[in-house]
């Protein structure tokens, strides 16, 4: 008998969705095994291609010929763990600004030691939008991701003095 997971619905899937419509590129970020694979392919499944650099003959692809490695994996793509190969960000970077006015073209996932890295954040500033995701929240678990936060009330129409 196969097991099937079970998806879990995520606060961040409609902002990065949002995101992905109006960026060239997303940047999502977060501790291991907080749900960046599993949010970006249940997510993107529809429109983008999904690629984990993580494996290493992919990852040595896109270190010694980062060009034919982009032209083999057009956009739309994601580029899961790409703090293995951050070589190839340049790369990207010199995409995007060929295609500006293309959003979601790239959807690059890594640990949150990507932003850390100074040359990364300053090659994609301006083209990508940077999101963070975090481990499972109670209200994800419950199945409500988008119930208010307690200090966001239960949008009650009750003025407050």
């Amino acid at each position: 008998m196969q097991r099937v997971a079970l998806y879990i619905q995520r606060s961040l899937e409609p902002v990065l969705l949002k995101a992905a419509k109006q960026f060239p590129a997303v940047v999502v970020t977060g501790p291991r095994q907080s749900g960046k694979t599993t949010l970006l392919r249940h997510a993107l499944k529809d429109t983008h291609r999904y690629i984990s650099l993580e494996s290493p003959d992919v990852r040595a692809t896109a270190q010694h010929d980062p060009r034919g490695f982009l032209a083999s994996f057009a956009p739309p793509v994601i580029f899961d763990e790409v703090h293995c190969a951050p070589d190839l960000l340049p790369y990207v970077k010199e995409h995007i600004d060929a295609h500006r006015d293309t959003p979601g073209q790239f959807i690059l996932s890594g640990s949150h030691n990507l932003l850390m890295m100074q040359q990364n954040t300053e090659t994609l500033a301006g083209r990508a939008a940077v999101l963070k995701l975090f481990p499972l929240s109670r209200r994800e678990i419950a199945g409500v991701p988008d119930a208010p936060l307690p200090w966001e009330g239960r949008g009650d129409a009750k003025a407050r003095p």
